[in-house]
């Protein structure tokens, strides 16, 4: 039977850490959020919506020479916030952390892939994060995730409600995989005439702690506009297996599958759902030689790919239920009050 981890976060993958840094208020809604392997990790990355926005992905791709990557960024701001990963750079070149370049221990070039999402109609023209959002949000980083409204999850929507910052974690034998989402959809992530998220038959061991309501919800004014929104829902899903590059975009790939579960629609032209893929290495695949040792390796990463769909469908209901309504865009627990009372 699967069970999350301690944690039930996407820092169950030992040798990763979570920070937010945000600002909300006095005309800001927007943030950071960051997932550093200082160790490194091998990388992969699956983007399937029409409108992306991103750095450092072709690096990703299995033909290409790099192969670990030292940290995530995801980011609000629109393109803008692209810029929040160059404090993450700085803050990982203080630790002497990269790709080596040279002789000498500082002369490395930190690999810091990221994304973002399109949430400037939450704040005021102009604030939006830079780098030192993310410089930040490594100074916070730890094992413990919070979630919600912090960020990258600050300004985010998803559909006719107020999005967050998600995570969840599942064991696969004796492998662990994460999940961290922001979602900010273009689609629905709840069944607005029930209430009941979409993907909430994939609770894991009650973690949800919801009786769901089963009726229509009162989605005030800024339900109107859905149609209309550009969003993106990004996110990383992480395992400590050692996988190659290709095997981690596999990895990504089934995460974007658990997005689909989880929001209706997903993927349009007015996302960018981009999710990146992390495997530490900390544990090896089986690896036997002879006829059958590609299907049994193959075997163990289906099993991987299944949990990453499952845990990213998890990870957006929990990012979905923590947030907390900003301005006049409602959150979840205000449309449906009484099943906010059922929460742990």
């Amino acid at each position: 039977m699967s069970t999350s981890g301690p944690r039930n976060a996407i820092t169950d993958v030992d040798g990763l850490l979570v920070g937010h840094h945000h600002r909300i208020g006095d005309g800001w809604a927007t943030g950071t959020t960051v997932v550093l392997a200082s160790g490194g990790a091998v990388g992969g990355v699956d983007a399937r919506g029409g409108a992306p926005g991103t750095r450092e992905t072709d690096l990703l791709a299995p033909e290409n020479m790099v192969r670990r990557a030292h940290a995530v960024c995801l980011s609000g701001g629109s393109a803008y916030g692209l810029a929040s990963a160059d404090g993450v750079m700085r803050w990982l070149s203080e630790q002497d952390t990269g790709f080596p370049v040279g002789v000498e221990p500082h002369e490395v070039v930190p690999i810091v892939p990221g994304a973002v999402i399109f949430d400037l109609p939450q704040s005021e023209w102009g604030n939006r994060p830079d780098a030192g959002f993310g410089y930040a949000a490594c100074d916070a980083a730890s094992v413990e995730v919070a979630q919600g409204c912090v960020g990258a999850g600050a300004g985010a929507k998803v559909g006719s409600l107020k999005g967050g910052v998600g995570t969840a974690s599942v064991t696969v034998g004796e492998h662990t995989v994460g999940a961290l989402a922001v979602v900010n959809a273009h689609g629905e992530a709840v069944d607005l005439s029930t209430g009941r998220p979409w993907a909430a038959d994939h609770e894991l061991a009650g973690e949800f702690g919801m009786v769901w309501p089963n009726r229509a919800g009162d989605l005030g004014p800024d339900g109107s506009d859905a149609a209309t929104s550009l969003n993106t829902t990004i996110g990383v899903v992480a395992t400590d297996a050692e996988l190659s590059k290709a095997e981690c975009r596999r990895l990504a790939m089934s995460a974007q599958d658990g997005l689909a579960r989880a929001v209706r629609p997903a993927h349009s032209m007015f996302d960018g759902d981009t999710v990146f893929a992390l495997a530490t290495g900390a544990r090896e695949l089986p690896a036997a030689s002879g006829p059958f040792g590609v299907p049994q390796r193959a075997a163990v990463l289906d099993g991987l790919c299944a949990a990453a769909a499952t845990s990213f469908a998890r990870a957006v209901v929990h990012g979905v239920l923590a947030a907390s309504s900003v301005g006049s865009l409602r959150a979840y627990g205000d449309v449906w009050p009484e099943a906010r009372c059922a929460r742990p």
